[in-house]
């Protein structure tokens, strides 16, 4: 976060920031059981019989600062919810104009929605396609795993909905991206949802997101329940399934994670290396070089990606929208105060300052930097706090792909900086 030998751009340093708006809060038209975010309805302060999308005039005070308060070539904006196309078309009309109203000479401005893809139609992939939005899809794979946890508010499965909207995506060509949740079913197949995806909904990249919630999570921001370091890594109350689990039982178990990106991979690696991006592997291939990894939850720093809610207070984290990580509120304070304060400063360097010992010692720590913050409240065989949920599924998928990523880097001329085949250890063997 801090700007120090940054790149420059017009002649001062490059200064870049991320937001996850959420015009609509935690309004949404289906009810996903493992939802992380209905929950906050309840949980923030909203005022009370208002609307709860953001008005006009926030709207605008939010896309100006965004735009001024960068210094970059390219500026993205993200729209996110909740269900963000239950404001309507029109909302969105009036978010390009009010882009266009703002943006400099010689700047590149871009947007991307996420969506459940239940209220696309024709005239919505017409905008999206003018105005080169790139939409990230949510689709769980085949119609029984979709429907398993991804239904309406009576109950019933939203998967003809969402591949009503692939069809349409595809007919006017609008950019898309899918995000799969990998829960406790979609995890045992992970083979059936890969191909699914690839050849039925025919993705061009693909983002998976593993399930983790302590039962706490309406409640209780990350780190803030002690009860979970009492669990040590491998105790089997962990298991999602297990009946005195602290877990949700609709989670990922942490080797159900590893096992499920090691067949994934195996199938990419064979036939669709180059041809279909798979976000977390993509991330790997920069890792095994030695590059800057492109995600927040597997970088060595994070604290980059504000999230905005509908009346202007503005958090952490995505993950971490809670009254106790609030950092401000755009009416009272200007965006880029807040996100290159002190305060998120010290959120963001604490992912690799605060690391467990485990990870400490970990010979693949540079591919992941103990994950997402937000899932460290276990303890490693040794009793000490703060490992992370996921850490034997992250390091039996790091270890399987160890010496493939080597040999595929070299054989592409690419220096293979880390792992345990790394060029330095070659040239001394």
């Amino acid at each position: 976060m801090t700007i120090i030998n940054v790149p420059q751009y017009n002649g001062k340093a490059s200064k870049r920031m991320h937001v996850m708006a959420k015009p609509i809060g935690a309004v949404c038209n289906i009810d996903c059981d493992y939802c992380y975010y209905l929950s906050k309805q309840d949980l923030l302060e909203y005022k009370k019989g208002c609307s709860p999308e953001m008005d006009e005039a926030l709207l605008e005070t939010y896309i100006k600062q965004y735009i001024e308060q960068q210094n970059t070539p390219e500026i993205i904006f993200s729209w996110q919810g909740g269900e963000p196309t239950m404001l309507g078309l029109n909302y969105f009309k009036k978010v390009v104009e009010l882009q266009h109203k703002y943006c400099p000479e010689g700047v590149a401005i871009s947007n991307d929605l996420q969506t459940n893809g239940t209220l696309l139609n024709a005239q919505w992939c017409i905008f999206l396609k003018e105005n080169n939005f790139l939409v990230g899809l949510s689709i769980d794979g085949p119609e029984l795993m979709h429907n398993t946890y991804r239904t309406n508010r009576a109950g019933r499965g939203t998967f003809k909905q969402v591949m009503a909207a692939v069809a349409l995506l595809h007919k006017y060509e609008v950019r898309f991206a899918t995000l799969t949740c990998v829960n406790d079913v979609t995890s045992k197949n992970p083979l059936a949802l890969y191909r699914f995806l690839r050849d039925v909904v025919k993705s061009p990249q693909m983002q998976f997101i593993p399930i983790v919630e302590q039962k706490s999570f309406r409640t209780q921001a990350p780190q803030s329940n002690q009860q979970a370091a009492q669990y040590c890594q491998g105790d089997a109350r962990l298991a999602p399934d297990h009946a005195e689990s602290i877990m949700e039982p609709w989670c990922v178990s942490d080797h159900a994670w590893g096992d499920f990106l090691i067949t994934v991979f195996n199938e990419w690696v064979l036939n669709d290396f180059g041809k279909v991006m798979v976000q977390y592997f993509e991330a790997s291939v920069e890792a095994w070089m030695g590059n800057k990894n492109p995600l927040c939850t597997l970088g060595e720093v994070c604290g980059k990606g504000l999230a905005l809610e509908p009346n202007g207070d503005v958090f952490a984290c995505d993950h971490y929208v809670y009254p106790e990580y609030k950092i401000g509120n755009i009416n009272e304070t200007a965006l880029d105060k807040m996100a290159f304060s002190k305060k998120q400063q010290a959120f963001g360097f604490a992912k690799s300052r605060d690391m467990n010992s485990q990870c400490q010692r970990c010979e693949y720590q540079f591919a992941c930097y103990g994950e997402c913050p937000k899932n460290r409240f276990i303890s490693n065989r040794d009793g000490e706090p703060g490992l992370n949920y996921l850490c034997a599924g992250w390091k039996k998928f790091f270890a399987y792909i160890d010496k493939p990523l080597a040999h595929i880097l070299r054989h592409t001329g690419h220096r293979v900086a880390h792992g345990k085949y790394n060029d330095q250890i070659m040239q001394n063997h």
